[in-house]
C-alpha cells in the first residue's frame, strides 16, 4: 500500500523538483554575473532549502545535529558516508557558512538545470574517473583553494552511494590529497542515517514518510600520520551509521 500511494506523491514530487531547478537557474546566473560570489553562494543555499522542502511532498522530515560550533576563519574537509542524492542539500543548507564546495563527477557538469550551473560557477570540481590523473589534479586544486578562501570541501571518499545504507570502506586518496592540499583544514565527519530508503524502490517511485538524519561528529585538525587521521575519521562516520540495520 506505501508503494502504491508513494507513486502520485512521487509525480508531484518530480513536478515541484523540476520547477525549483528551473526557476532558480535564471536566479544564480543574475547573482553570479551581476552581484558576484556571495549573492551567488546564498542563492545555492536557498536553492537546496527549497531542494529539501521539496521533499515534504513525499512526508520527509530531516534532523541535522551539529552541537559543535565549526569556525569559519579556516578551511573545513567535509567527509559524510554517501547514500542518495537527497545526502546534499541538507549539507548545503546547514553548513552553509562553510560555503561547501563538491568533488563531483563530470558528468553532473551539464545537463542539469541549477545543479550544473553551480557545479561548474561555484568552485566545485568535476571529475573524470575514468582519468585518475586528471581527478587527482582537480582534488588538488579543490584543496589549494579552501586552503586560500577559508571554505568547505565535500567529499565522499566511499565513492559511490550506498544502496543499502551500510557503510563502504572508505578510499583514501582523495580525502588524503585535499589533507595534503589543505594543511589547516579541520576534519567534519557526518554520519547520514535513512537517505538511502528514499531511494529504496529504485528511481521511481521515491520512498515514502522517511526521517533523514545527520549527525555531525566532534571536528578534527589535521596532524600527524594520514592514514591514521583518515581511519579515525571513517571510524567516526561509521560508528553513527544505523539504518541499515
Amino acid at each position: 500500500m506505501q508503494k502504491l500511494i508513494a507513486y502520485p506523491l512521487t509525480v508531484l514530487y518530480f513536478f515541484f523538483f523540476g520547477l525549483t531547478l528551473l526557476i532558480f537557474h535564471p536566479i544564480q546566473w543574475i547573482c553570479f554575473n551581476v552581484f558576484g560570489y556571495n549573492a551567488h553562494r546564498i542563492s545555492v543555499a536557498l536553492l537546496n532549502l527549497s531542494l529539501m522542502r521539496c521533499t515534504h511532498v513525499l512526508g520527509t522530515t530531516y534532523s541535522f545535529n551539529n552541537p559543535h560550533d565549526i569556525p569559519t576563519d579556516r578551511p573545513t574537509i567535509i567527509v559524510p558516508n554517501h547514500q542518495s542524492m537527497h545526502d546534499i542539500p541538507p549539507i548545503i543548507w546547514h553548513l552553509r557558512k562553510q560555503h561547501p564546495k563538491f568533488v563531483s563527477k563530470k558528468e553532473l557538469g551539464t545537463g542539469i538545470p541549477s545543479v550544473s550551473y553551480n557545479l561548474r560557477h561555484g568552485g566545485s570540481v568535476l571529475i573524470d574517473r575514468k582519468d585518475s590523473k586528471q581527478a587527482l589534479v582537480e582534488i588538488s586544486k579543490l584543496g589549494k583553494y579552501i586552503e586560500k578562501h577559508h571554505r568547505g570541501a565535500v567529499i565522499f571518499p566511499e565513492g559511490t552511494r550506498s544502496r543499502t545504507g551500510h557503510p563502504k570502506p572508505f578510499k583514501a586518496t582523495g580525502l588524503k590529497l585535499l589533507m595534503k592540499n589543505a594543511p589547516s583544514a579541520l576534519i567534519i565527519p557526518i554520519s547520514i542515517n535513512n537517505s538511502w530508503r528514499m531511494l529504496k524502490y529504485g528511481k521511481f517511485p521515491n520512498g515514502i514518510g522517511n526521517h533523514l538524519t545527520f549527525d555531525v561528529h566532534e571536528p578534527i585538525p589535521i596532524s600527524g600520520d594520514l592514514d591514521q587521521l583518515i581511519a579515525k575519521t571513517e571510524a567516526a562516520v561509521t560508528a553513527g551509521i544505523t539504518s541499515f540495520k
